[in-house]
Parts: structure tokens; C-alpha cells; sequence
């Protein structure tokens, strides 16, 4: 149930990979090789829950979520902007179904490198076992950092967090998808905002 995610914003995935860890010329040219560019309208849904999670994803442009159900209540746990990298990590991990699902909320050219690639990759070279090692290390300090400010911030100290921390995005999301990310009603969040 964790969501490999680290946001780099507004980079692309050359300068991405670079900030992470130094590939050489070779695994640069495989990486390339390796990945795909897709486009997808809003509301496509990139994995559904109970599907293996098989790709790992970075956004070019565009905007996606991380969520479950649980008792027909929907929980999001992450947004995806410009110059994200995500999977649902365990499920990549272990090649299991997924309890999350990914979907679509904007418009969206994203880049996959799937499970297979990624280990030819790791096998053949060196660095990329490293850089591999990086994104797995990131994501699960951010997993980290997102279950603490939900079990110890309150609503109130969570949205001020998320106005802070991606300010850009209250523009993009509707206010349902804010109240499920932080985990209260549409009144509650109505309560906050209203509290300047």
C-alpha cells in the first residue's frame, strides 16, 4: 500500500534521472530506449485496484492520483504534477495486485518504464541498480512523511501544509479531491477555508 512518489517540479525526466544519480552515456541511451510516452484524457484510469501495478510512471505534463475505497468512501492518497515519478510500489515490488488504483484528472503525457525494462536495465548496469535504489529510498521517506501528518496533524495544520506545499494545485483539483486527500468532509474543508 505505498506510492513510490518524489516530485521534482517542472523538470523533465533527463534532468530527473540526472538530480537522482549520474547514469553513463550507455544506460542513458537503454533508459531511453526503454521508456514510452503516453497521452491520456482526463478521467482514463492508468491502473485499476486488484491490477499488478507494472510501470513505473513520470509526468511530463498533465495531473494524476493515487486512491482507494474503503467502505464506498474514497481516499487519496497523493497528486501527481509535473515532473513526478510514482508507481504503486508495493504492488510493483512484488508483481501483486494493487489495493490502489491511478487515474487521470487532467490531460497527460507521462512516461512509463515497465517492471521488465526496469530490471534488464539493473542488470546490465551498475548505476541504474543505484538510481533504482534512490527512487525506492525517496518514495519511502515521503510514504513516511504522508502517513505522520495523517495520524498527527489535524485537518486544519493539514490543508495549511498542502496550501504551502503545492500552492498550484488548489487550482487543478476540485474540492472533493482536496476533502478525500485530507481525509475530511467538504464541510469540514468549507470550515477551514473559511478561517482566514
Amino acid at each position: 500500500m505505498i506510492t513510490l512518489s518524489i516530485t521534482a517540479h517542472h523538470m523533465d525526466f533527463e534532468q530527473f534521472y540526472n538530480q537522482l544519480h549520474s547514469l553513463t552515456q550507455e544506460a542513458k541511451m537503454d533508459l531511453v530506449d526503454a521508456i514510452k510516452i503516453f497521452t491520456a484524457k482526463k478521467g482514463r484510469s492508468l491502473l485499476r485496484k486488484g491490477a499488478v501495478c507494472q510501470n513505473i510512471y513520470f509526468v511530463k505534463n498533465g495531473l494524476c492520483k493515487t486512491f482507494f475505497f474503503k467502505e464506498d468512501k474514497e481516499f487519496i492518497m497523493r497528486f501527481f504534477i509535473e515532473g513526478s515519478i510514482f508507481t504503486v510500489l508495493d504492488s510493483f515490488l512484488t508483481q501483486s495486485p494493487s489495493k490502489f488504483a491511478i487515474n487521470v484528472l487532467e490531460p497527460t503525457t507521462y512516461i512509463c518504464l515497465s517492471y521488465t525494462q526496469l530490471h534488464l536495465l539493473c542488470k546490465k548496469h551498475h548505476c541504474m541498480e543505484t538510481f533504482y535504489r534512490e527512487l525506492v529510498s525517496g518514495a519511502s521517506i515521503n510514504m513516511m512523511k504522508r502517513i505522520t501528518e495523517l495520524l498527527e496533524d489535524n485537518a486544519s495544520e493539514r490543508y495549511f501544509n498542502f496550501v504551502k506545499e503545492y500552492p498550484e494545485l488548489l487550482q487543478r483539483i476540485s474540492l472533493g479531491d482536496l476533502s478525500n486527500y485530507l481525509g475530511i468532509t467538504q464541510v469540514s474543508l468549507s470550515r477551514i477555508r473559511a478561517v482566514k
